[in-house]
């Protein structure tokens, strides 16, 4: 019975379009409080012939949401803010554990595993889209809608 449950996830996870971008799988951990900082992960695929970048996120469930890049330096890992990030035309960006990623700080509520809430997106073209991000175990690696390998 567990193994079907995974699979019946892989259908929830929300995606929305506009212009040349399709926004889907976005994620976050579930959070023990509101005292640190949750994550927020997403995949932006460009299908034009143009280059957008992703500006900026905001979400009413963070006082403070950023664009953070986790960079990795002689062994030690530092995650500065990221004015913008590049999706080139044709290309697909994922904001990834490890990788770039939105930073919620000053969270206004915990985030509850099983619950979601909307977050919106920022690009310098498209202008601004709002998905759905699928709020998971706290231990998860992957958007539960991840394709299987």
């Amino acid at each position: 019975m567990a193994a079907v449950l995974p699979a019946m996830a892989h259908a929830e996870c929300a995606e929305v379009s506009q212009g040349d971008l399709s926004i889907s799988a976005a994620w976050s951990r579930a959070t023990i409080g509101t005292a640190r900082p949750a994550v927020f992960y997403v995949t932006i695929q460009n299908n034009g012939s143009t280059e957008d970048r992703l500006i900026g996120i905001e979400t009413p469930v963070a006082g403070m949401p950023m664009l953070h890049e986790t960079v990795l330096s002689d062994g030690v890992a530092s995650m500065p803010h990221a004015d913008q990030i590049s999706i080139a035309a044709g290309e697909t960006v994922s904001l990834a554990p490890g990788s770039y990623h939105g930073m919620l700080m000053d969270l206004n509520e915990a985030l509850t595993e099983g619950e979601s809430f909307p977050m919106t997106l920022q690009f310098q073209n498209a202008g601004t889209l709002t998905i759905d991000t699928d709020v998971v175990s706290i231990r998860e690696r992957e958007a539960p809608c991840a394709p299987a390998p």
